[in-house]
């Protein structure tokens, strides 16, 4: 994998980069759709390459494990093959699934014991085998193996949890070192850092993983309930710190106001559920704000969705017709407010990207978080 940082803004940290990966290029800044099962939900990858511009998409170490299962997807020639989408893919390490399974999971040093949410069974997921499962899956990007803390998080716990995974990434390092990619091209390793909201603990991992000098680094544990100060504030240690030469990767976030204050403080990528899931349940993100489709006052607007509805692939449904959709529980509304808000997400980190080039980032920034935070 290559990094070129490209252009950086003049009034904050916000960068504009190109990532050269085994499927592709990413430029940055940018956002990954989620793709938890190796399908990002109600949304064609003709529709991600064609319509939404997606340049990476995400996958779940976890459930791809359960199933389909790396049998599976060996014998298809990893996820690629086996989904169809040609673009570079992220797996996280199962890290996040396992903190949040926490009625059926327990912790030790040697790795996590489980229980599958499907059929009860147990299971071990160490460093080395996280390392060997996202080998066979067949991500270009693959993360470390890591322990997420909650929040709020008792400071020694915190502790305790970043030496524990700092020394998980020891063994995740040694073991992605001594195996190869099975499908023909390169994979990257990417460690997280961690240390809940403490600065001093975030300082220590930052410095520990960057130490490990791998392609790029995450920053995991934040977007867990924390106020978006303290996310800021995480963030912006943890920015000072890391190579400027490697991508910066924020995980789980997040809002469109979270990813350009998060932009500014110098992170490249980001990943998140939430355009996503939020559209099922009728929220769509525009320019102008949110809106939720479900209320009455959209019933007789027949107006797009977006105003500068060229840009969007759903151009031609109006928020009437959306919202007699989804209240009916018509498929078609999930499908076409998914389309929304991801194409929305991408062309968000487009337009980040352009604006950083052209030198007018910060201003263009302050004046989007004041829209992008109304409720429309």
């Amino acid at each position: 994998m290559k990094f070129t940082l490209q252009a950086t803004d003049k009034f904050s940290k916000a960068r504009a980069g190109e990532i050269i990966t085994g499927h592709g290029t990413i430029n940055t800044p940018i956002f990954m759709p989620v793709g938890t099962a190796g399908s990002v939900k109600a949304v064609h990858q003709r529709e991600l390459r064609d319509d939404i511009k997606a340049q990476i998409i995400l996958g779940n170490t976890y459930h791809l494990y359960l199933r389909p299962g790396l049998d599976v997807l060996e014998q298809a020639g990893g996820l690629h093959r086996f989904n169809g989408w040609n673009k570079p893919i992220l797996t996280d390490s199962g890290g996040y699934q396992v903190y949040s399974l926490t009625e059926v999971r327990k912790i030790r040093e040697e790795g996590v014991t489980f229980r599958s949410h499907i059929d009860g069974s147990k299971h071990l997921f160490t460093p080395e085998n996280a390392m060997d499962i996202q080998r066979t899956i067949g991500a270009d990007i693959i993360m470390a193996f890591d322990e997420c803390t909650p929040y709020p998080c008792d400071y020694q716990y915190a502790r305790r949890s970043v030496d524990m995974t700092h020394r998980w990434l020891k063994r995740c390092c040694e073991r992605f070192d001594t195996t190869a990619p099975k499908y023909g091209y390169e994979q990257s390793l990417f460690p997280i850092v961690q240390g809940s909201v403490y600065k001093d603990l975030r300082i220590k991992s930052a410095e520990t993983i960057a130490s490990f000098e791998r392609d790029g680094n995450a920053i995991g544990g934040l977007s867990v309930g924390e106020p978006a100060e303290e996310m800021y504030a995480m963030t912006e240690v943890v920015c000072s710190i890391l190579p400027e030469n490697k991508p910066r990767y924020l995980m789980g976030v997040g809002t469109p106001v979270n990813i350009l204050e998060n932009i500014a403080l110098g992170i490249d990528m980001f990943d998140c559920v939430m355009p996503t899931r939020n559209a099922r349940n009728g929220m769509l993100f525009t320019k102008n704000g949110i809106i939720n489709i479900r209320n009455e006052k959209w019933k007789n607007d027949f107006s797009p969705i977006e105003k500068d509805s060229d840009l969007f692939a759903d151009r031609e449904y109006s928020k009437a017709y959306l919202r007699h959709l989804v209240h009916a529980k018509e498929i078609l509304g999930a499908q076409i407010a998914t389309l929304h808000n991801l194409h929305f997400y991408l062309w968000l980190v487009t337009e980040a990207r352009s604006q950083i080039i052209a030198g007018d980032f910060y201003e263009w920034k302050n004046k989007m978080v004041r829209q992008l935070a109304q409720r429309l």
